[in-house]
């Protein structure tokens, strides 16, 4: 028996956790019609493979139809959910490891133009800012139905044979009713906090009546909105002990804050660059009050801070949801004294940040996470040693590095600059962003203990891709900004990579075009700001950054809005001329004639970059493929076999920014999908 305290089993109630290792619940946005199918199964399993003690699928399983899912979530409502659940479940059971699904009712948490257009409900007419919907006051006959409905979902969910359900408050249905700031009803469902949680006990006692008193039901919910006129720490405690006290829960998962705005949503699930593990000490005190099991999960994600967690009395399971995204195998790797070899959680966001998006949660640097059926986390050994050649040490050269190692080929990478990392080296340098250099850093760690040899402050001409005699060739050469977008005035530019990089001072007035939309606009502004000069963000689209995504804005915004900074929307920098010392911008406009000027001392372009792909084409003509990709291969897991030039002397790929400016995790999806068939 390990004495790791994370490695320690946990019963609650009849059910034994093989350890203190869990997966909160949380929606990738997997399901297709609604039902956890082929993709939600394997993302499961693949965690349950490596030991994770508990994995919660589903957050905000839908228990009825006029909680309409804003994003692609799990319909409990469907009779037919039972089946796909009992396969996921049974899976998981068959490699010891425990499942659970949330259930909710989103309330105002939605939109009422989505799934049947039916009204949003909750116990005031006050919209969420998130989701903008106004909604109707609840009326007896919905509470009685949605009461019914839980009880329904949770009926199903045992027939499907989970180990137990948890029921989502904190910003939904639940919450809402607890809340002064979202309930004005009148007595018995307003006024004094009994009256304002006697909703959710009608719930669990419905969900009680149908699925008998043995059956495991949690709550989630926050212990302290955080919120000015919203229910307070003292409150939470209150709300805390009457749960427990109830007999009708049998496990808390405590979070603190609100998530009716970004910021509130990125303050409870923190990102990179704010403080990792931020409410676990109040989790503590909810434990500490209780006595009363108690899981808790909001940016927890080294293994360090997780068993700090449970050793020092404040959990008793520990979720680590999104560091589970960056490596399924982490339990596995605790267990076998690989800690160092974890895929670190950078803290990104990418995950969810694309779910609120409306599109499927993916790892910014494992892109294997929500594509198990196609591509591996364990990369098989390839059956004959090759030697792969790759130009360019980016995260997608550093992925086809790494990658081609574990298959046990030698491997040889060029890499202009004295050290590994590409963009992300110039992103790392914003101490809010400092945790993106671990995306290189541990594949340089990987490839260092795989043998691969780097040759570092080599700018590498085709001979010298040649001297390796190669069976296969790379190119991850990446981009480089493209400025050249003005009908006057492109030698009197700047790029956004000038100004991260520090090759250029930046100005006093200062106007950034972001043509692009990205990070390095923002960061850009940011870092200009910072210095005490005025910055004016212009863009042709209709809104600002629309590549930033909504958790990742949150801090940009916090440190732009403290100082000098203006953004306009709508209008193109058409052209940029001398007006003495000065400098003249001439905006133009999409929707018009409409022309502005703008006198600054500097103007910055973010436009992109345009691939760095000259030894690409200079290799191509003696390739074996001529550079040419069997996308349906590519696409389906399938290995590359394309032959277009017999005397070719090896098969020549191009990924990443080297084939057009995409970002992070496309340049890692390349590679993968790309090398682990070579």
């Amino acid at each position: 028996m390990s004495n790791d305290p994370l490695l320690q089993p946990y019963k609650l109630k009849h059910l034994t956790l093989r350890n203190r290792i869990m997966i909160t619940s949380h929606e990738p946005a997997y399901p297709e019609d609604g039902l956890p199918k082929g993709r939600y199964r394997a993302y499961h399993v693949e965690r349950a493979k490596a030991g994770v003690a508990l994995t919660m699928t589903a957050g905000s399983a839908a228990v009825s139809r006029d909680s309409p899912p804003v994003f692609n979530n799990i319909l409990a409502w469907k009779d037919e959910v039972v089946g796909w659940m009992k396969q996921l479940v049974d899976e998981c059971h068959d490699h010891g490891a425990a499942v659970m699904i949330q259930l909710t009712h989103l309330g105002r948490r939605t939109r009422w133009d989505k799934g049947d257009w039916l009204p949003v409900i909750a116990p005031s007419h006050e919209r969420e800012a998130a989701h903008r919907a106004f909604p109707k006051r609840i009326e007896e006959w919905d509470m009685t139905r949605v009461i019914r409905d839980f009880a329904d979902a949770a009926e199903r969910m045992k027939a499907a044979g989970v180990d137990g359900i948890e029921l989502e408050a904190y910003g939904h249905l639940l919450e809402q009713f607890w809340s002064p700031l979202t309930n004005d009803l009148e007595a018995p469902y307003g006024g004094s906090l009994d009256n304002r949680l006697r909703f959710t006990f009608d719930v669990l006692r419905g969900i009680r009546d149908r699925c008998g008193p043995d059956f495991i039901v949690g709550l989630r919910y926050t212990g302290d909105q955080d919120l000015p006129g919203g229910m307070g720490k003292a409150e939470g405690l209150e709300v805390s002990q009457k749960l427990k006290d109830s007999g009708l829960v049998d496990f808390l998962n405590v979070v603190r804050g609100h998530i009716d705005t970004d910021p509130g949503l990125t303050d409870l699930i923190p990102i990179q660059g704010m403080r990792s593990a931020p409410h676990l000490d109040f989790a503590g005190e909810i434990r500490a009050a209780t006595g009363f099991p108690t899981f808790h999960a909001a940016r927890i994600p080294d293994v360090a801070t997780a068993r700090h967690a449970i050793a020092s009395g404040k959990l008793d399971m520990v979720g680590m949801t999104r560091a589970h995204m960056a490596d399924p195998h982490l339990v596995r790797k605790i267990v076998e004294g690989r800690e160092d070899d974890i895929r670190p959680c950078v803290g990104a966001n990418y995950c969810l940040d694309r779910i609120y998006q409306g599109g499927l949660a993916f790892c910014l640097h494992n892109a294997a996470t929500g594509r198990e059926e196609t591509l591996p986390h364990s990369i098989p050994a390839a059956t004959a040693r090759k030697r792969i050649t790759i130009v360019g040490a980016g995260p997608a050269g550093m992925e086809a590095a790494r990658v081609a190692a574990e298959r046990g080929h030698a491997v040889t990478v060029f890499e202009a600059a004295d050290q590994p990392g590409g963009q992300i080296r110039l992103t790392a340098q914003d101490e809010r962003r400092r945790e993106m250099i671990s995306i290189i850093r541990w594949r340089q760690e990987q490839c260092d203990k795989l043998g691969v040899e780097f040759r570092f402050n080599t700018y590498a001409e085709a001979a010298d891709v040649l001297a390796t005699d190669p069976d296969a060739v790379i190119i991850a050469t990446g981009g480089l900004p493209h400025t050249e977008v003005l009908a006057e005035g492109n030698d009197l530019v700047h790029s956004a990579w000038d100004i991260l990089s520090g090759d250029v001072k930046p100005g006093r007035n200062v106007l950034i075009y972001d043509d692009a939309g990205d990070h390095a606009g923002l960061q850009a502004a940011d870092m200009i700001s910072a210095t005490g000069a005025g910055v004016e963000i212009v863009t042709p689209d209709r809104s600002f950054a629309p590549e930033v995504m909504a958790m990742n804005l949150v801090p940009y915004m916090r440190n732009l809005q403290g100082r000098d900074t203006t953004f306009t929307v709508t209008w193109r920098l058409d052209r940029v001329t001398r007006d003495g010392n000065r400098l003249r911008a001439t905006l133009g406009s999409d929707y018009g004639a409409a022309s502005r000027d703008r006198l600054v001392d500097q103007v910055i372009v973010n436009h992109g970059t345009r691939p760095l792909d000259e030894l690409y084409f200079t290799l191509k003509p003696i390739s074996s493929n001529l550079g040419e990709v069997d996308y349906t291969a590519l696409t389906s897991g399938a290995p590359q076999a394309v032959l277009r030039n017999p005397e070719g002397r090896f098969s020549l790929f191009r990924i990443g920014d080297a084939v057009s400016a995409r970002n992070t995790h496309a340049a890692i999806h390349d590679a993968l999908r790309l090398v682990k068939d070579l």
